[in-house]
């Protein structure tokens, strides 16, 4: 019989369940190793925040450079300036603002207007002579005025005396003229003005005057002072292009002096302002507002700017203002085109180290992902042998990687964004999205690779990627070579900027060929002395600690070379790039200076005895060197018969070595000797510029100083260049100082005078003001348009003997917001770089922990001692960071020859140079000899710190691997 089996009731649904929950699988797994975790979501915040960060540093860079530059150019030309005839009927100041609301009402956007610095009125186009006798006429010319009126003048100015134009008409019949004036037009009112006091004391007029114009067809017009007024700030931009209001103006006709004045009228007699000068016209100036403006819009702004000036935007204003003649002209699109020109200059410095962070950022990912495989490989293949699929494991990374690597990138992000305040978003934004992809899939893909099924080994794979390598590297090179890092008219081309990174790359590759071989010999070389230590890390250098099986026999890791090359080279080209720069920037400087340092007189005057002795014995300076200088003097008997020629007498020795060391006409003092020796009639020598010897014959010529006197001279030697006239195509003739040039009248009282070295300006400054003649002494000031030069003496101290250095112009040029702005941004990229490159070579003696520390702890029961232990650790991991720092070196050497020609640092210097970068020593070795000793101290601190550590976890627990 057969029993039936008992039946299972089924389980009701409020039964508890019976065993354990399954613990989650993320939360598990990131318990399992916090310290990892919470390096790995740091890693990710560092690299997220400076990728979010460097365009955002580059936007506000680019975008106060481009203002500062604007700002530099003046309120004029940053400015839209829209003319027109004033209306045949109907002329009021509502009719203007009318205009201007129209003006305005096409504004916005990507052409902001700052509607609070808007000026805008009418103004006469021509000035009229002032016929008044008892005016000023300091060489017999009358004065000219024109009239203007401007919108909210009132506002800008102090009223001193009197009252302002009315805005009403006044009573045609109303009042008589002042004592002593009549009204020249009959029935005709004058037209009230407001006139500055400080013109009003020039001309010799006063409140009250009633001043009279030429006469014109219909009447002679006139216009009575009625006010005046003092402008409390004279460099306002309101003043900008209004003319002669805060002051009177000179006017030369040849050497004759007359004064220009202009004033302002109310709008009483805004109707009748082309009765003074025939014509007039109505201004409207539009400053744009440079705070608003941005360098990734500058092209909409600029077609926005052509619009107005001749495109539909001007059309329309045209109909719709009832103005056919409506005109608007601005120079904004051609100092758009300079600012553009000067960023793709630029761009280049300020890209290659970002550049070089993401290529060495790119590496540290790679080997975070591979260090966190390795740990994990024993997990991970267990996993795939109890049936767990591929994807599924990988899914289970993704996920784990998800909750530790977002909120670290959103944070990033968000931080980058709060400290890098800039319109623009979406650039950073892709950025931080990019690394924060490669952060949260470098380890799950590298699972998947390990855990793919083994397949044939491929020994051409590594040849054929190493060949695309040195081919992209040489395209890129020949590239640069042939167009120009930053060819002009275009943006900067990735492959250009890439072109020192590629370098890095085939150099890594390169060296991760040759290192193994190298220190295998020194492996060998070191195993045939009695020493331990040193053939084992050098042994282990050569087979790649950290690997094991296959792996191993393949030699060290490629990445942490790399890493390390990238961030030298880049650190080395930059910094070339730099030193040649501030090297070119000192040059030009100097030779605009004349030397380091210049105190000049005007014109032919002398300067103050004593001076250039008492500036030669200051601190700081090397080399004296004052001279003569005269640019109207002649040479009588050239191929032209005479000709007009810069004549310098000078010490010749001093002036030698100063043409030496600033690279200009370098000469021998021996060719100027013998000039005080001989006979009285015995030609002088003479050194003669290249333009001059050209239409010089052999033989002596007569020279004739401009200031009186003459003498012989004979050429004997010919320069191209010489500093007290540096400019190109200077015809000179370099006379040596002493008695044979007492001939010239003046040539023995030093009129300039240079010097190297360090000096002080404000010593110079102080020692100019010590010794300038008394007061008493002086002589008298030449009148205005008398001569050709004023009396040093009638001048202002700082005018009369200007000081210049050559420190405070290298400053003055360094002061440029475009090239600050890219030199910050490139040693912050270096400082990163640098920094992922120490962390690249921290983790790769990370991934050799386990192995090393059982290596370690068999050996210390063997007798070695802690600090043979430490030394092994170094010969292990100092190889490759010495054969790194010489690579990158080399590289970095190799990239300024190969791609410094074809850089132009004319911007980077604020000055026109000659296209290239110098090779020199200092700046290659600096990046690659600092790199190499952080990393052998990080190195040598992580060896001391945590190998005790591991020994003894290791001797505790024994060996289970």
């Amino acid at each position: 019989m057969t029993t039936p089996p008992p039946t299972v009731p089924p389980p009701s649904a409020a039964a508890p369940r019976s065993g354990p929950r399954p613990a989650p699988w993320i939360r598990t797994r990131l318990r399992a190793a916090p310290l990892a975790t919470v390096l790995g979501a740091a890693l990710a915040f560092v690299a997220v925040l400076l990728a979010a960060a460097l365009p955002r540093a580059q936007d506000r860079g680019a975008d106060q450079a481009l203002r500062s530059f604007l700002r530099h150019s003046g309120p004029s030309d940053t400015s839209l300036l829209a003319t027109a005839p004033p209306p045949e009927a109907g002329q009021s100041n509502l009719v203007l603002d009318g205009t201007l609301k129209d003006l305005l009402a096409r504004t916005g956007g990507s052409l902001p207007i700052d509607a609070d610095a808007v000026v805008h009125g009418s103004r006469t186009v021509k000035r009229q002579p002032l016929v008044n006798p008892e005016l000023s006429r300091p060489s017999g010319f009358p004065p000219n005025m024109a009239l203007l009126y401007v919108r909210q003048a009132e506002a800008h100015v102090r009223l001193v005396e009197g009252r302002w134009p009315g805005g009403t008409p006044a009573d045609a019949s109303g009042g008589a003229p002042p004592q002593g004036t009549q009204d020249p037009a009959g029935s005709a009112r004058p037209l009230q003005i407001a006139l500055s006091k400080r013109a009003a004391e020039t001309l010799g007029a006063r409140l009250g005057s009633v001043l009279t114009s030429a006469p014109q067809l219909h009447g002679t017009p006139s216009v009575e002072v009625v006010g005046l007024y003092t402008v409390p700030d004279e460099t306002e931009d309101f003043w900008a292009d209004l003319g002669c209001l805060a002051r009177a103006c000179e006017h030369y006709t040849g050497e004759n002096l007359s004064w220009d004045v202009d004033a302002f009228v109310g709008a009483g007699d805004l109707d009748r302002l082309d009765s003074w000068g025939r014509t007039a016209v109505d201004f409207w100036r539009l400053p744009v507002d440079i705070g608003r403006l941005r360098a990734d819009r500058l092209d909409a702004t600029a077609r926005e700017v052509a619009s107005y000036v001749a495109g539909p935007t001007a059309a329309t204003l045209a109909r719709e203002s009832n103005r056919d003649l409506l005109r608007t002209t601005s120079r904004l699109s051609e100092l758009f085109e300079q600012a553009r020109a000067r960023r793709q200059a630029a761009a280049p410095l300020a890209a290659i180290g970002p550049a070089g962070v993401g290529g060495v950022a790119f590496v540290v990912l790679c080997l975070a992902g591979a260090l966190a495989s390795d740990r994990r490989d024993a997990e991970l293949r267990l996993l795939l042998a109890r049936g767990g699929s591929r994807a599924g494991i990988v899914g289970r990374l993704l996920g784990e990687g998800a909750v530790t690597v977002l909120p670290a990138a959103a944070a990033a992000a968000a931080l980058a964004v709060l400290l890098l305040p800039t319109p623009r978003l979406a650039p950073a934004l892709l950025c931080a999205a990019a690394v924060t992809l490669l952060a949260l899939l470098a380890f799950p893909v590298r699972a998947a690779v390990l855990l793919a099924p083994p397949r044939p080994a491929a020994r051409w794979r590594r040849p054929v990627g190493e060949l695309l390598v040195l081919t992209a590297a040489g395209a890129a090179v020949l590239e640069v070579r042939r167009r120009g890092v930053s060819p002009a008219g275009s943006d900067v081309d990735p492959l250009l900027v890439a072109a020192p990174l590629l370098l890095a790359l085939c150099g890594g590759l390169l060296l991760a060929r040759l290192q193994p071989v190298v220190t295998g010999w020194l492996a060998r070389a070191a195993g045939r002395g009695s020493g331990l230590v040193g053939f084992l890390g050098l042994a282990r250098a050569a087979r790649g600690s950290g690997a094991s099986g296959a792996r191993a026999r393949g030699g060290p890791s490629v990445l942490p070379l790399v890493a390390l090359l990238l961030a030298i080279t880049t650190g080395g080209f930059g910094a070339a790039v730099l030193q040649s720069v501030d090297s070119a920037r000192l040059g030009v400087v100097r030779l605009t200076v004349g030397g380091d340092a210049a105190i000049s007189a005007p014109g032919n005057s002398p300067l103050p005895d004593g001076l250039a002795k008492a500036a030669g014995e200051l601190p700081g300076v090397r080399t004296s060197v004052p001279l003569w200088i005269d640019h109207d003097s002649f040479v009588l008997g050239t191929a032209q018969g005479t000709t007009q020629v810069t004549l310098i007498v000078a010490e010749p020795a001093a002036y030698a070595e100063l043409s030496r060391t600033l690279g200009c006409g370098a000469f021998d003092p021996a060719l100027l000797a013998g000039g005080g020796a001989g006979s009285a009639d015995a030609p002088v020598p003479a050194l003669f510029s290249v333009d001059l010897a050209r239409q010089a014959t052999p033989g002596t010529y007569v020279l004739r100083a401009g200031s009186g006197g003459e003498l012989r001279t004979r050429v004997t030697g010919v320069i191209d260049c010489t500093p007290a006239q540096p400019g190109p195509g200077g015809v000179t003739v370099v006379l040596p100082a002493g008695p044979a040039t007492a001939p010239i009248h003046g040539a023995d009282r030093p009129n300039r005078w240079f010097g190297l070295g360090s000096p002080a300006a404000d010593g110079l400054r102080a020692l100019v003001r010590a010794t300038r003649p008394a007061a008493g002494a002086a002589a008298p000031a030449v009148a205005p348009g008398a001569g050709r030069y004023p009396a040093a003496q009638a001048l202002p101290v700082d005018e009369a003997y200007p000081v210049r250095t050559s420190a405070e112009a290298v400053a003055e040029l360094a002061a440029d917001p475009l090239q600050r702005s890219a030199q910050r941004l490139f040693w912050a990229s270096v400082a990163a770089a640098a920094g992922f490159a120490l962390l690249a070579v921290l983790l790769t003696l990370m991934r050799s922990v386990p192995e090393r520390a059982a290596l370690l702890a068999r050996l210390r029961t063997m007798g070695l001692r802690r600090r043979q232990g430490v030394a092994l650790i170094l010969a292990e991991a100092l190889p490759q960071t010495l054969a790194a720092a010489l690579g990158g070196a080399l590289v970095a050497a190799a990239a300024v020859a190969l791609l410094g020609p074809a850089m132009d640092l004319s911007t980077l210097v604020g000055a026109s140079v000659p296209t290239g970068v110098r090779l020199t020593a200092g700046p290659v070795l600096t990046p690659a000899v600092g790199l190499a000793a952080l990393v052998a101290a990080a190195v040598l601190v992580e060896a001391a710190t945590s190998g005790r550590r591991q020994i003894t976890t290791e001797l505790r627990a024994g060996d289970q691997r």
